[in-house]
C-alpha cells in the first residue's frame, strides 16, 4: 500500500484514539495515561508518512530492516519508534540508531548483547522485558516464574534502561481469556515494582492489540500496539 484516502485515515485514528480513551476512562485513568502505537509492518514509508501526518507519532515496527528504512525516510518527521518484533544480535547496533523503545527483549542473552552495544555508543536504551503469558510455544519471552530472578542481573546493566514489561494474549483464546493474562502481566509488573535499582523504573506495561486493545486498557495497559484497525476501509 503505497497511498491511501487521508480524510478515511484519520477518522480511523480519531475512532481508534475515542475507544482508548473510552476504555481508559473505565479503568479509571485518562487517555493521556495510554500511548497509542501505530503498527506500520503491514504499509510501506509513503503511507507511514501519512499516518504520522494524520496525528500519529509514536510508530511500532517488527523488522529491524524496514524499521531502519523508515526511520532514514522519515527523519524529517517528529516520530517515537517502538521496536516489537523479534530482535536479533547482529542488528542491534543500527537498530539503536532509530528505535526510542525495545518491547521485545525476550532473554538476558539479548539483553546483556543491547547492554554492550549501547555501552559502546553511550546511550541508555529504554527496554521492556517480553513475557510468554500465554504459555503459547510458538512464543518467545520470559516465562512469568523467569521475571523476578531476573531482575537482579538487569540491575547489575550500565546502559539498559528497564521500563516494563510486554506481552501479547493467546491467539486462540477468546477475549475473556486474554483478559485474565493481561491481568496476571499487570499483577506480575505490580510485584516486581518495589526491586530496588537506578535502572529499572518498571511502569509501562504494553499489551493489547487490534482485536483486544480496549481489554487490555481495563487491565491496565499503558502502551497498545495497534495496526488492522488503523487501516480499515483503506485497502
Amino acid at each position: 500500500m503505497s497511498q491511501f484516502a487521508d480524510d478515511v485515515l484519520q477518522e480511523n485514528l480519531a475512532s481508534v484514539r475515542q475507544r482508548v480513551e473510552q476504555a481508559a476512562v473505565k479503568s479509571g485513568r485518562q487517555a493521556c495515561d495510554v500511548r497509542l502505537i501505530g503498527v506500520t509492518k503491514y504499509i510501506d514509508a509513503q503511507a507511514t508518512r501519512q499516518l504520522v501526518q494524520a496525528g500519529c507519532h509514536c510508530l511500532g515496527e517488527s523488522r529491524p530492516q524496514v524499521l531502519w528504512e523508515k526511520g532514514e525516510k522519515l527523519q524529517d518527521l517528529d516520530v517515537e519508534w517502538h521496536m516489537i518484533g523479534p530482535l536479533q544480535r547482529n542488528k542491534i547496533r543500527k537498530t539503536l540508531l532509530f528505535t526510542h523503545y525495545l518491547h521485545s527483549c525476550d532473554s538476558l542473552k539479548l539483553l546483556h548483547a543491547i547492554d554492550a552495544v549501547a555501552a559502546e555508543t553511550q546511550r541508555q536504551v529504554k527496554c521492556l522485558l517480553q513475557v510468554n503469558i500465554s504459555g503459547e510455544a510458538a512464543k518467545q519471552g520470559f516465562r512469568p516464574e523467569e521475571v523476578a530472578p531476573a531482575l537482579p542481573v538487569i540491575r547489575e546493566m550500565r546502559s539498559v534502561q528497564l521500563v516494563g514489561l510486554m506481552g501479547m494474549g493467546s491467539l486462540a483464546g477468546d477475549l475473556d481469556t486474554r483478559r485474565h493474562e493481561f491481568r496476571q502481566l499487570r499483577q506480575l509488573l505490580e510485584a516486581c515494582q518495589g526491586s530496588v535499582g537506578d535502572n529499572l523504573q518498571l511502569t509501562e506495561l504494553s499489551m493489547g492489540m487490534s482485536s483486544d486493545f480496549e481489554v487490555a486498557i481495563e487491565e491496565g495497559a499503558t502502551m497498545v500496539r495497534v495496526g488492522s484497525v488503523l487501516f480499515d476501509r483503506l485497502r
